[in-house]
């Protein structure tokens, strides 16, 4: 039973590495590398969150979920915090990696907090 509970966290930060990484390249392929601000907050927001997540899936640890949500809402509301809201790929692209990121990192904690769930 706890390593069915281990691989299922496992399987929620590997859901957050790849939005990282979805996160990361967006610059590139949604094509707004020339809008520095933006970009720039999608680096160093998917290289925190890849951290976090290859860190959480060597050794978990709750906080790390909690900081991944909070991430998560950073780029809900980065868009109209730095201005480049006006960008409407650009903000949905964040807006919508942020939603996932909090939904996983939801889920984490909820795993966490409530492992009676699972039985």
């Amino acid at each position: 039973m706890a390593s069915k509970l281990m691989e299922e966290r496992k399987s929620k930060d590997w859901v957050t590495l790849v939005l990282a990484i979805c996160l990361f390249i967006s610059p590139w392929v949604i094509g707004f590398t020339a809008a520095m601000v933006p970009a720039w907050n999608a680096w160093i927001v998917g290289v925190l969150l890849g951290a976090l997540a290859l860190a959480t899936l060597s050794m978990f640890a709750e906080w790390e979920e909690w900081v991944n949500l909070v991430l998560g809402l950073w780029l809900i509301v980065s868009p109209w915090l730095l201005h480049f809201a006006a960008d409407r790929n650009v903000m949905l692209t964040h807006v919508i990696l942020g939603v996932l990121v909090i939904a996983a990192s939801a889920w984490a904690v909820w795993d966490v907090r409530h492992p009676h769930a699972h039985a």
